[in-house]
């Protein structure tokens, strides 16, 4: 154990002001006790600072400062909170008064997850040569495509929950409560009602008690080009971030198809990125051996100079064969997509169909007897799941087309992007198509391997692209592949009425697939 590790006295100074345009944020200050300018990491958090984990006083421990500062409007900063619209003066504000702090070492760093994470990408709106790094996990760079509306289709179930639990953090008491805010039935009973409301606006009283405005102009904004998602849009900012950029998600995290393309974009821009993805929920491998283990390095070596940093490459852990990999790129080089036919009879084949008559195969989505999520689907939380846990029990229902593939004779296996490419005809416009892949061993249950939505209306082009989540799975011999098809899973999506509004109107649509020659409807898979 090195030196730094050993240091045990930890001091922390709260409730610092710091002035930005219109009031003063609040921040704790932890740090060595023999230290007051040691290497210091700034985090930014909307969720309180009593109840951040452990990671401050082990930074301290370690020999490092931590900044913890409070966004606007939460934990008794100045302002009104906005959801993923963070006031644009406050990353200039804090830069400029943190470089006249006289424990301010000259050179810093950003560490955090989740929402911790998307402040890093938001100070990146600043220019700081002084910023020498950043650690983010589970953090996509923008909040449209990659957090809210993911295909088009908002993502109900997740987004409820988190303005529900942000209006209890709010209130007095609330930063006890909100770690546990699910655990408690009444709360959790209340929200399995709210998503069923219509107009789908109203849900935050349901869910919350109180209009909650930031989520109320999520909905009212479902056009991704919208002005209103410009400034929760840090792609153009990546000139902006530090020269070392540690990139960490999980397969099974929410945003990890954003976290997998802003490393494309990162290192297209010359940054030194480092990828790491994990088998881990949204936010569960924060204190992994394996992630600690890399942060620190790449830590250690920004601030103090100290060891090497892990290569600039990526390290995926790959499901079917519970094993880590290590790649010089993302998807690895050499890789190719490879198209696997729908077959007319509900079968998967690597072969093209070459018949031109055969019929479409159909299935009718009702929004009022919603198809629910799988039950293995990434979320924030466990209520997000819905009740249908085993892919049998969705594919008993005749809302959902099932297509499964030969037993595989040898060992398949997926890096990377994955995407459906449906010919489809429907009888109405508005419309959703969801698409999900499994592995399906001899015995027992399929395992999820990737998804995706699409939200389509009349100016939808035929055929549809369905993008799914990246993935890396070996499909093992003697497995086959089965691909779900179906129009929602609710109430990990809202539900599409039918009638391109957001009222209390609903529409059932019918809709055909085509799997002939002249209109294959295929996955691809990066293999």
């Amino acid at each position: 154990m090195s030196a730094v590790a050993r240091i045990l006295r930890v001091r922390v100074e709260r409730d610092l002001p710091v002035p930005v345009r219109g009031g003063a944020l609040r921040a704790d200050r932890y740090r060595p006790a023999s230290d007051p300018r040691a290497p210091l990491v700034l985090m930014r958090t909307p969720y309180g600072r009593r109840h951040t984990g452990l990671l401050p006083e082990l930074l301290a421990r370690r020999g490092y400062q931590v900044l913890l500062l409070s966004v606007r409007g939460t934990a008794d900063s100045t302002g009104r909170f906005q959801g993923w619209h963070l006031d644009p003066g406050d990353a200039e504000d804090t830069l400029t008064w943190l470089r006249t702090r006289p424990w301010f070492p000259g050179a810093f760093a950003t560490w955090g997850a989740s929402f911790l994470g998307y402040t890093q990408w938001d100070l990146a709106t600043q220019s700081a040569p002084e910023w020498k790094a950043a650690i983010i996990q589970d953090a996509p760079s923008g909040a449209y495509e990659s957090v809210l509306y993911s295909g088009g289709a908002f993502a109900l179930g997740d987004w409820l929950w988190w303005a529900q639990s942000m209006a209890a953090l709010g209130r007095p008491g609330g930063e006890s409560l909100v770690g546990n805010l699910l655990r408690i039935p009444a709360v959790t009973r209340r929200l399995k009602r709210a998503v069923w409301r219509l107009p789908l606006e109203e849900a935050d009283i349901d869910a919350a008690g109180e209009r909650i405005d930031y989520y109320r102009e999520w909905l009212r904004h479902p056009d991704g080009k919208d002005a209103f998602w410009r400034t929760t849009d840090h792609r153009a900012d990546v000139p902006n971030m530090p020269p070392l950029v540690h990139l960490a998600g999980g397969w099974k995290d929410v945003f990890l198809s954003g976290t997998v393309a802003d490393a494309e974009a990162l290192r297209a821009s010359g940054r030194r990125v480092r990828l790491l993805i994990g088998p881990w929920a949204h936010g569960r491998g924060v204190y992994s051996r394996t992630y600690m283990r890399e942060a620190f390095a790449f830590l250690d070596h920004a601030l103090r100079g100290r060891g090497p940093l892990p290569p600039s490459s990526t390290k995926v852990h790959v499901s079917g064969l519970d094993a880590w990999r290590e790649y010089a790129s993302w998807p690895p080089e050499g890789g190719a997509s490879r198209p696997w036919y729908l077959r007319p009879g509900g079968g998967l084949s690597p072969t093209a169909p070459e018949d031109t008559g055969a019929a479409p195969r159909a299935f009718r989505y009702d929004p009022a007897d919603p198809t629910p999520p799988s039950g293995d689907e990434a979320v924030l939380q466990g209520f997000a799941r819905g009740t249908v846990r085993d892919p049998r029990a969705l594919e008993e229902r005749d809302d959902v087309l099932v297509y499964t593939s030969e037993m595989l004779t040898e060992a398949l296996d997926l890096r990377g992007p994955v995407s459906a490419t449906l010919h489809t005809r429907a009888d109405n416009p508005h419309r959703d198509l969801v698409v999900r892949l499994y592995d399906l061993p001899p015995e027992g249950r399929g395992h999820l391997v990737t998804y995706g939505i699409l939200r389509l209306d009349p100016a939808t082009d035929d055929p549809a692209r369905v993008a799914m989540r990246p993935a890396a799975h070996r499909f093992a011999p003697g497995h086959r592949l089965r691909v779900h098809i179906c129009g929602g899973a609710f109430p990990l999506w809202d539900r599409n009425l039918g009638t391109g509004e957001r009222g209390t109107a609903m529409r059932a649509v019918t809709q055909q697939v085509f799997t002939d020659g002249d209109r294959p409807s295929a996955l691809h898979l990066t293999t």
